[in-house]
């Protein structure tokens, strides 16, 4: 089999494209960190920019409330409680594709992948509360696959935002689908949510269920129970 990499180079970029006969594959083998290096940089940025407000926000808050920001105790707790909020929802500043990058193979697999038990933690847009708990995710591959590390970080960039539970769970399995096109994409999502603990009904061992079913799980009824099957028990 013949093939060859043509080299060209263009500044700090240097790019190889290959061709063996099968397919066509172009590598930048800086550019992408370059750029990765270049938004990280300019996320942070932002941060800071957006602190002061952020702390004198929050002052402002506990000073409604009676105490007395200027105490030892809370002296810098607006400050930490500003670099929180924007820890709890970095996820407005990240994509998809940022975090896929080069992470989608071509694998002749036909049969169901199962990541099971992803840690999620996320804020509640209703009352800012956490809720937190697990992601199970399943696909049924079309001659693509994913790096499985790479589904927990979709969890993360959807949950690190001010979310209802029915909207996350969607967005995990549009992101999956839309990424890797495959046959089917199934989501469950199982948490606990402090806005029913620490207040309102105060239901200490409530959890809340939801699914996002799509291709051939929501179609067929057997992929469907498969995957549910899967996920209860293995």
């Amino acid at each position: 089999m013949n093939g060859h990499c043509d080299e060209t180079v263009n500044g700090d970029v240097t790019g190889f494209h290959c061709n063996n006969g099968f397919s066509e594959l172009t590598i930048d083998t800086k550019k992408s960190a370059v750029l990765r290096k270049h938004e990280t940089s300019r996320k942070g940025a932002e941060d800071e920019s957006r602190l002061p407000a952020l702390e004198a926000a929050y002052t402002s808050i506990l000073r409604e409330l009676g105490e007395d920001a200027d105490r030892q105790g809370l002296l810098r707790t607006p400050l930490r409680a500003a670099k929180a909020m924007q820890f709890f929802t970095k996820g407005y500043h990240e994509n998809v594709y940022d975090i896929l990058n080069d992470a989608i193979f071509d694998e002749d697999h036909d049969e169901m992948v199962i990541v099971k038990d992803i840690d999620m933690f996320s804020l509640c847009e209703h009352h800012l509360v956490p809720f937190f708990g697990r992601v199970h995710i399943g696909y049924l591959p079309n001659k693509k696959v994913v790096g499985l590390s790479k589904l927990a970080r979709i969890v993360e960039i959807f949950s690190r935002r001010l979310q209802v539970q029915e909207r996350l769970t969607k967005q995990i399995a549009m992101a999956v689908s839309e990424a890797l096109q495959p046959k089917g994409v199934a989501v469950v999502v199982e948490a606990a949510h402090m806005c029913m603990v620490m207040r309102g009904v105060q239901k200490l061992n409530s959890r809340t269920v939801t699914s996002t079913m799509l291709g051939v799980y929501r179609e067929d009824p057997k992929s469907r129970e498969e995957f549910l099957a899967l996920m209860r028990h293995v």
